[in-house]
């Protein structure tokens, strides 16, 4: 068979039927990278804390009595001289008459000791006293005032007392329980406790923070890498993380170490307009020491491990390479990297879980 058709089958002889697809490579998985910026970074401390009210007062009995009446319902907020007890005021208001009349008995003493004093010293350059009669007459006088004195002072005090019967609240602020009952009898000489009140507005919060980190903070100062600020913002996170509201200030610092503990006591105030913070609550405290200028990469980006701090960066030719860090705390949701990355470099942020040491990726930067 020769021509034309003996050259088709020797074609079809030779060509399979069905040709074989050879699979097409996956393309590289894509993964999101951020590049390391340099900013200034507020620099944060997580300390834990312990919210005291900013005044606690004591209400006591400065008089004897007995409760006649408690006047205040306990838990709510009283004012300054709010009406708490009343006590039984009846002696004290019978010592206050006996006083008033002691003290006009003295006052008409006086008046007649100086009256008769006078009449001494006009008698006395014409001989009809004596020099003694005239000094018997000054001494009176002086003794007459004296004790008018010390009438006008007792009369003072028993009024005093007639005020004491009636207790108020010395200070604005939150009234505890009541610790007596009405028919309880109560002294100044026990000074008989009978309430607590407390200023919880605004609330402050106790806390320490650590020598070492006072040095270093200090250390960084001198050497320029940290840049204390003026008004250090304060700010409060309740014990399952749930951020507070207001924003503290820092009121003090102690200027000793505590021997027994290695730390140093500082204290923030906060408003508490709302009664959310209550005293003895643990609490933390987030406290801006300074300002630095450094590089950050977001906190998703770092990977912990026992050997240290890496992240997954990508080479010229799309290889991913782990590389080593060093970090020196958080700023917001960002890593400060003192040391492994710098500014610009791309790190991967999104798909860590696409990938491992030598894969090719395709990149794809979010900022």
């Amino acid at each position: 068979m020769k021509g034309p058709l003996a050259l088709l089958l020797t074609l079809a002889i030779a060509t399979p039927l069905f040709a074989e697809d050879k699979p097409a490579a996956p393309p590289p998985p894509e993964v999101e990278m951020s590049r390391a910026a340099r900013r200034t970074i507020p620099i944060m401390q997580d300390i834990p804390g312990r919210t005291l009210p900013t005044r606690t007062a004591q209400v006591r009995a400065r008089t004897d009595g007995i409760v006649e009446k408690r006047l205040f319902n306990e838990g709510i907020e009283v004012a300054a001289g709010t009406l708490l007890y009343q006590l039984d005021n009846r002696m004290q208001k019978a010592l206050v008459q006996s006083a008033e009349a002691t003290l006009e008995k003295n006052k008409a003493e006086n008046m007649l000791a100086k009256q008769t004093l006078e009449r001494h010293q006009h008698l006395i350059t014409t001989n009809a006293v004596s020099q003694q009669e005239l000094d018997q007459a000054t001494a009176q006088s002086k003794k007459a005032a004296a004790e008018e004195a010390i009438a006008r002072a007792n009369l003072v005090k028993a009024k005093i007392d007639l005020e004491y019967t009636t207790i108020t609240a010395p200070i604005s602020g939150r009234i505890g329980r009541s610790l007596v009952t009405e028919g309880a009898l109560v002294g100044k000489g026990e000074a008989t406790h009978l309430a607590t009140s407390e200023q919880l507005n605004p609330i402050q919060v106790s806390f320490t923070q650590s020598s070492s980190d006072l040095l270093n903070f200090r250390r960084e100062k001198q050497q320029g890498t940290l840049e204390a600020t003026d008004n250090a913002s304060v700010k409060l996170l309740f014990d399952n993380g749930q951020p507070y509201s207001h924003t503290g200030k820092l009121l003090f610092s102690e200027t000793t170490i505590d021997p027994q503990t290695g730390a140093v006591l500082l204290r923030a105030e906060f408003p508490n307009p709302d009664s959310e913070l209550l005293p003895g609550l643990f609490v933390k405290i987030l406290l801006e020491i300074g300002q630095t200028n450094g590089i950050t990469v977001p906190q998703r980006a770092v990977q912990t491990s026992p050997q240290g701090q890496a992240v997954f960066m990508v080479d010229k030719d799309n290889k991913v390479f782990l590389k080593p860090i060093k970090t020196g705390g958080f700023s917001g949701k960002d890593w400060i990297v003192r040391e492994g990355v710098q500014e610009g470099e791309g790190v991967i942020v999104n798909g860590l879980q696409k990938i491992r040491p030598g894969s090719i990726v395709s990149p794809k930067y979010s900022d």
